[in-house]
């Protein structure tokens, strides 16, 4: 068979006929066999974009080492190797070789590990194919040859069934479609959805300019579809353009590369960075000319100002950043977790205010059918008959209330009843019209229209009610008398749907205009229970600073008894019609107060969750509906879960594949572990290397010598850098946990000139001691001076990590985890080890006398006593530490 000639034009595709098209991707529109769907995607590839697939591993390799500080150790390592001095090229090689090789392993488990959960996630398509299907695939109940396939397996001239909530797989031409509605603001950011229909629909002119031509943009063909677009509302067939990076969506992302949107986190700590390069960029070449005006040795001043600079380049903070969130993402994933976006781990710690939709998410996914009652709140079978006949025949937004409807009318026997009926036409579901209609004939009588839809709704659009198997005009009377059987059923805590019918003179198409006149037959009503594990996660989140507001499409008594029966208590409820005519400003005030918005659109979703965000909080969305999309991608934490539809899981940053909520309260954790694991490195660093400058600037001015030579320097730097590495895995104290945490870079600043000093006090004592205590104070003695700073610098250094790692008393009231006791411990013993080892004379160190060994505990202990009363004064003045 030759090969397929795809369109190098969509736009080709978009005004050729239906019968053009079709025979130009040698296709039919009864779909491809499985055979030649097996041939073309040998031929076409997987239908995915390079831009999803996991990064190589040299691309991770390099991703780990081009970040500012590496730049900065290269270029001072290129120095030092210049001027002759090689040691100091290889110790500041080792730094370089340390943080990228952590970060690239730290980032190379995460990969592989999300890889593997992402594959139990699959994005289905339902396309039709001819011939034997393999087994594991699912059927359409309505179609056999309609079946459920990985989106990835989509190939060219592939016939795709679309319902809304479904995300576009590809580019595609439309065959047939009804009532279809798409957004594209993955494409263009318009945010309004747009109509699509098929060429051959005879009621709409060709999209076409005034004088023939194809429209200006591709993209505004209304008989196109494009990947990464999704099904708002109605229905479709459609026919198979391209696939993967053969898409304008492919060709857009590989130009563009898949860029996601700064973060504040990310702004902190880039900052931070800049400030601390800066920092260093004005120490450095201070020390440089303090120590060449001094002591008139330019070499050797260079090389210790080059080691001040490599001193003050917190090097490890790409690694700890990286290495805290990679930790997260894992331990997500052991609890059946995908992270989609890593840096959404710490916009979880972040989060305190959490808006969830309660239908899937705080509810069972088993809705069932509890009642179907008439106008008296009586059992109706009738009423059951109406719901089951527009539940079997709509191949609109597919919802579990359907087939939960369906199930109760098989069990009851009404299936073969259905057998008599067939279908004509369909009015999908859509969130204005809240409502879905088809209409059905049998043999030799007129068409039915049976709909069904939300109660308030369908009061509007019927005119009659059937009672005991009479028609007669709804009154007001009769409507106060179904409402009043709504709120019975809702106080119940059953979601409650309407169900009508009318009778249709034989006609080509119906129209929403046709849904009116209706006469209504009852309700349906369903039971959806809340997930065993939502009280218990909603009890932690607030035990953990997350206020918990409910937003949905349902009405408020239903969302008020979910509330209560998870234990939320409701301090206010506002529905959509209240939300519409407020401003941002006056909205925000509102969302402030109310625990429940019932009644809301998709877009007043969103809109509620932007104002919460103008307001200065960190807000979490949850949802699983097409209607939940919108509100997911506005968050600054989309969660959502495996039994979501596509768009909602392409929206969030976070999907759930338990059950279990109580992950929820994991990833509050596991945000602020993040969080406070890495402004502590950043503390710790900073504090330390200003208190380190001042001490040398001190020193530099006022000794014949060097307080310490530049290999020394660097030897010191390397081995805290060590002492470091454990941090990601270190514990935070309960108290730290238990509020949500954001980003301040004005607190580091602070911080450093308030903790910075306390260091340079023991450095003064421990010169003055090896000065005039241990004769250390003529350039013939200053290894010894020097050997005496090396170790009371890495040793204070290191003990940093306890004394700043909790706002207790370190190892009484807080204790670090043992992989930080063990790293800081063996820093410490190879430090004290170093000056009496055989390295000694590399380093140009010596051995250290006895009574050092009685000064050094003493000026430790002082040290750490001084450092926790400025920590106690610190909280009272600021009331915070990390």
């Amino acid at each position: 068979m030759t090969a397929v000639n795809l369109f190098a034009n969509l736009g080709e595709a978009a005004a050729a006929d239906q019968p053009t098209v079709l025979a130009r991707l040698e296709a039919d529109a009864g779909g491809l066999s499985w055979t030649e769907a097996a041939r073309r995607r040998g031929t076409f590839g997987p239908n995915e974009l390079s831009s999803q697939k996991p990064p190589s591993w040299p691309v991770v390799l390099w991703s780990a080492f081009k970040h500012p500080f590496n730049g900065v150790l290269v270029a001072l390592g290129a120095v030092s190797y210049a001027t002759g001095d090689l040691k100091a090229a290889i110790v500041m090689g080792s730094m370089i070789v340390l943080s990228v090789g952590l970060r690239f392993w730290q980032e190379m488990k995460s990969l592989v590990q999300a890889e593997s959960l992402r594959r139990l996630v699959r994005n289905e398509t339902t396309v039709v194919r001819t011939g034997a299907a393999p087994v594991n695939l699912k059927a359409s109940p309505l179609d056999v040859r309609a079946v459920d396939i990985p989106t990835a397996d989509l190939v060219p001239g592939d016939v795709v069934i679309f319902s809304a909530g479904d995300m576009v797989p590809a580019d595609l031409r439309l065959l047939e479609s009804r009532d279809l509605f798409v957004t594209q603001s993955a494409l263009t950011g318009e945010a309004m959805p747009v109509e699509k229909f098929d060429p051959e629909r005879i009621e709409r002119p060709l999209a076409t300019a005034a004088n023939g031509a194809l429209p200006a943009d591709v993209l505004d063909s209304p008989h196109l579809l494009f990947m990464g677009t999704s099904i708002v509302s109605g229905t479709a067939r459609a026919l198979v353009l391209a696939t993967g990076n053969r898409t304008y969506f492919g060709a857009m992302a590989a130009k563009l590369g898949g860029t996601r949107p700064v973060t504040a986190f990310d702004r902190g700590v880039r900052s931070v960075s800049w400030l601390l390069i800066r920092f260093m960029l004005v120490m450095a070449p201070t020390v440089f000319l303090v120590n060449g005006l001094m002591k008139h040795d330019w070499l050797e001043a260079l090389l210790f100002g080059v080691a001040i600079a490599v001193g003050l380049t917190p090097e490890m903070l790409p690694m700890i950043v990286n290495a805290n969130l990679a930790r997260g993402a894992i331990a997500l994933a052991r609890q059946k977790t995908i992270v989609k976006r890593l840096h959404a781990i710490q916009s979880f710690g972040a989060m305190d205010v959490l808006c969830t939709d309660k239908t899937g998410t705080l509810t069972q996914d088993k809705v069932v059918l509890i009642r179907h009652v008439d106008l008296h709140g009586m059992d109706s079978q009738r009423v059951l008959e109406h719901a089951f006949l527009n539940s079997l025949f709509q191949t609109g937004l597919k919802n579990l209330l359907d087939r939960a409807v369906v199930d109760r009318a098989q069990e009851l026997g009404m299936r073969d009843a259905a057998k008599l009926w067939h279908k004509a036409d369909e009015l999908p579901f859509d969130f204005v019209r809240r409502r879905m209609s088809v209409v059905l004939f049998r043999v030799k009588t007129e068409p039915m229209l049976f709909c069904k839809g939300a109660v308030e709704e369908m009061l509007e659009i019927c005119t009659q009610v059937e009672e005991g198997g009479q028609v007669r005009p709804l009154t007001e009377e009769s409507r106060r008398e179904l409402k009043a059987v709504r709120d019975r059923l809702n106080e119940d805590g059953l979601r409650v749907i309407a169900v009508g019918y009318k009778r249709l003179t034989p006609r080509t198409r119906v129209t929403v205009q046709d849904e009116t006149d209706l006469i209504f037959s009852g309700f349906v009503a369903f039971l959806d229970p809340p997930k065993e594990s939502t009280a218990e996660a909603l009890r932690l989140l607030a035990h953990h600073g997350v206020t918990v507001k409910i937003l949905t499409g349902d009405n408020a008594i239903v969302a008020r008894k979910i509330c209560r029966s998870v234990g939320l208590v409701v301090d206010h409820v506002v529905t959509g019609v209240e939300v519409e005519p407020l401003d941002d400003v006056a909205l925000g005030e509102l969302a402030e107060r109310t625990t429940i918005f019932a009644k809301l659109s998709p877009l007043q979703k969103a809109r509620v969750v932007r104002t919460l965000k103008a307001r200065g909080h960190t807000v979490g969305f949850m949802g699983d509906g097409i209607n939940d999309a919108s509100a997911l991608r506005e968050a600054d934490v989309g969660i959502s879960v495996d039994s979501a539809v596509d768009v909602a899981k392409e929206a969030a940053d976070i999907i759930l594949l338990e059950k279990s909520l109580l992950v929820l309260e994991r990833g509050v954790i596991e945000g602020r572990r993040t969080f406070g694991n890495v402004i502590k490195y950043v503390k710790m660093t900073a504090s330390s290397n200003f208190g380190n400058v001042f001490s040398v600037l001190i020193a530099s001015a006022f000794l014949p010598f060097l307080p310490m030579l530049a290999v020394q320097l660097l030897v010191q730097n390397l081995l805290y850098d060590v002492s470091q590495i454990a941090i990601p895995w270190d514990t935070m104290d309960a108290e730290f946990l238990r509020v949500p945490r954001q980003w301040d870079a004005g607190t580091i600043a602070k911080f450093m000139v308030c903790i910075g000093p306390i260091s340079s006090i023991f450095d003064l004592a421990t010169f003055w001691v090896m000065w005039h205590v241990f004769g250390a104070n003529t350039p013939a003695e200053q290894a010894l001076f020097q050997s005496g700073w090396f170790v009371v610098g890495l040793l204070t250094q290191t003990l940093i990590v306890h004394m700043i790692r909790t706002e207790k008393i370190p190892f009484v009231q807080s204790t670090a985890a043992p992989v930080v006791l063990i790293t800081t411990a063996v820093v410490m013993a190879v430090g004290v080890w170093l000056p009496f080892s055989p390295l000694a004379g590399s380093f140009h160190l010596q051995a250290l006398p006895a009574g050092f060994f009685i000064f050094l505990p003493l000026v430790l202990f002082a040290y750490c006593m001084l450092t926790q009363l400025v920590k106690v004064i610190y909280i009272r003045r600021f009331k915070s530490w990390l």
